[in-house]
């Protein structure tokens, strides 16, 4: 292998400083290219490194890490995903998004495994990337306007072949719930849009022209060549994935109602919703750079104020956070609503949840028009939605509640909100009862979230035969805890590698030939070919483990304990003795969970020992050296008439 990490890894950092206007290229840290591969490793471990304990997410203390996979731009199928990692604004912890499109692609191209900005610039301005040509521009004129606006404008000025990540109006106007934007559609959330916006970032635009070198070529190809070969024949991918995207969800995945009232199963979810009945508005297909499955839907609105317009990528979670679980039951409403959000940069999922939440105080008395502005917050309203998507965007009345976010709404409203804000570290997917789906979501390093190791998970919950299989195998355990541990660790490694998790939820999507070799091999021989390192299944395993106790070290940090990893409840569960039950079932099952992974069981820090194997002993150091931390209690609260609230709006 050659010795500056030019075989899989570009072996560059581009580290921008918006408060000099300084660019620096500095190396690929060899220990850290090792240790944490790229993407989601990557990133974690620098914010890690240089975000203080305590920080504001919109101060300039902040960093913004942007990061492809170690496997993007090879030859490797599915493997376009980009990682955008902040102290999140949203929660007040660790904040990542993974976005498709073709930026991660371009980016690796352009000859960048890393993109760090940090600073905060007097004026608005954009990156322009042309390979080795780095310079920051003027983005006056581009302050202001939409997602889409903003892109089509770069592309026609810099011509094809580019990419462009950018923030709309709603990261301009620091809403929380804020996305990075790329490519129009594709979406990076938990509030990286309003650190963008914080930094006067308006967009990053790139064009790479260079091929990333492989150690030994004509084996990765021939292992790339066998994992597409199995994605092309596998019935899931191509008679699901191929037509119908996670519109799946909507009739398997149990969507949330009202609130989180209830979860829907497939019978009784509306008809109008169910992945069937979307086809009749579907006029294409997409997908991202070097994906052939194509499991996004390319729409157009049939009638309305929006008629004609098309849009692109509406996921299970903008159905059921926009729709089912806000009361809405219109599918062009829906569409309406997705288009606003890709317009103007927010992310769907916190944004339905958020108002799913506002709807619900609203109908149960405890907030009313004098709190709305007047808007009547029924659930069937969808003008009344729609109405406060705007106003949540411009931050203008009520909407500037939303624009902080579910958490925070609930701590300004007070009222006994906080009974019905069904959280885990500010992120919501609704109460559940004790056990595997409620354990996942509440260990999940970002707040409770699906893509963290759930889907992933064998035992309750799941019943996917791919799973079934790798038990029968003894390629995973059945034991509930070690297999949420396996989806963590398979997750965490599809984010490094910059490989899809989304197209659908098996392990043959997220880690490449696990149906060929055990669990990490066949990833292990793809690695080796591609770097010329000496990977083996153990190694990967422990790059999964040295990412979560980063990412876990990191938000100790930031104040979390084994209380925040807690079991989200209504409240009439929650005073009675069957939740207490319930409680201590949780609980007992988290400390086995720590203790698995080499943590304090009654704390969640990671042990000395762990770190030390996992050759990352400064980490356990830094978090006794910078202790102790304020409880965690979501993001340092700014004043409401403080923020900026400007912009057009679409």
């Amino acid at each position: 292998m050659s010795g500056d990490y030019r075989t899989g890894w570009c072996g560059t950092i581009l580290d921008v400083n918006l408060t000099s206007r300084s660019i620096t290229r500095r190396k690929l840290n060899r220990d850290d290219a090792r240790l944490f591969l790229g993407g989601r490793g990557l990133n974690s471990k620098t914010l890690f490194d240089r975000v203080p304990p305590g920080a504001d997410p919109l101060g300039p203390d902040n960093i913004l890490c942007i990061a492809p996979g170690l496997l993007t731009a090879t030859l490797l199928g599915l493997s376009s995903r980009l990682q955008v990692s902040t102290l999140s604004p949203y929660s007040g912890i660790l904040g990542d998004g993974n976005a498709g499109g073709a930026f991660a692609y371009v980016m690796k191209r352009a000859g960048y495994d890393q993109i760090i900005v940090s600073g905060r610039a007097e004026v608005p301005l954009y990156l322009w990337i042309d390979d080795d040509k780095v310079t920051l521009r003027p983005a006056d004129e581009l302050w202001g306007t939409s997602v889409w606006e903003t892109t089509e404008r770069l592309t026609h000025r810099h011509g094809g072949n580019t990419s462009v990540a950018c923030i709309g109006q709603a990261g301009e106007n620091l809403v929380r719930l804020a996305s990075t934007m790329v490519d129009k559609y594709a979406s990076a959330a938990r509030g990286s849009g309003a650190v963008w916006g914080s930094k006067r970032l308006k967009a990053i635009v790139v064009r790479g022209s260079h091929k990333v070198d492989l150690y030994d070529r004509q084996r990765f190809l021939s292992l790339a060549k066998a994992d597409r070969k199995y994605l092309a024949k596998d019935s899931v991918q191509q008679e699901v994935s191929a037509v119908y995207g996670s519109h799946y969800g909507m009739v398997n995945w149990f969507p949330g109602f009202r609130n989180f009232e209830s979860q829907l199963p497939g019978d009784a979810v509306p008809k109008a919703l169910r992945p069937e009945a979307w086809k009749q508005y579907e006029v294409g297909r997409s997908g991202c750079q070097s994906c052939h499955i194509k499991c996004k839907n390319i729409y157009e609105i049939p009638e309305g104020r929006r008629k004609g317009e098309r849009g692109e990528a509406l996921e299970y979670e903008a159905i059921y956070c926009l729709g089912t679980n806000c009361g809405i039951e219109d599918p062009v409403a829906i569409m309406e609503m997705e288009n606003l959000s890709d317009l103007y940069g927010i992310d769907v999922i916190a944004l339905g949840n958020t108002i799913a939440l506002a709807k619900d105080l609203y109908n149960r008395g405890v907030i009313t028009d004098a709190d709305t502005d007047g808007l009547k917050l029924t659930w069937e309203n969808t003008e009344a939605q729609i109405e406060l998507i705007h106003k949540t965007v411009f931050r203008e009345g009520f909407g500037n509640l939303i624009a902080e976010g579910l958490y925070n709404l609930a701590k300004h409203i007070g009222r006994n909100a906080m009974n019905y804000c069904y959280h885990v570290k500010g992120l919501s997917r609704g109460p559940h009862p004790p056990g595997l789906y409620a354990l996942s979501h509440a260990v999940s390093s970002r707040g409770a979230d699906h893509l963290r190791g759930r889907s992933w998970g064998a035992g309750d919950n799941s019943s996917e035969e791919i799973l079934t299989t790798l038990v029968d195998r003894h390629i995973i355990s059945d034991d509930p805890i070690q297999s949420i541990i396996a989806g963590e660790r398979a997750t965490a490694i599809a984010d490094t590698i910059g490989r899809c998790k989304g197209a659908v939820n098996t392990w043959a999507c997220a880690i490449p030939l696990v149906w060929k070799s055990d669990l990490w091999d066949g990833l292990a021989e793809l690695l080796t070919a591609a770097t010329g390192l000496n990977f083996n299944g153990r190694d990967i395993a422990a790059t999964a483990d040295r990412i979560h106790a980063v990412e876990r070290a990191f938000n100790i940090r930031q104040g979390i304990t084994i209380q925040h990893d807690g079991l989200p409840q209504k409240p009439e569960v929650k005073q009675s003795p069957e939740g207490e039950r319930q409680r201590m079932v949780h609980f007992k099952m988290l400390r086995t969970y720590y203790k698995e992974h080499g943590y304090q069981p009654d704390t969640g820090i990671p042990l000395p020992d762990t770190l030390k194997k996992l050759g990352i002993s400064e980490i356990g150091n830094r978090i006794a050296d910078d202790g102790p931390y304020p409880l965690w209690d979501g993001p340092p609260l700014w004043d409401l008439d403080t923020y900026p609230r400007g912009g057009t709006r679409e």
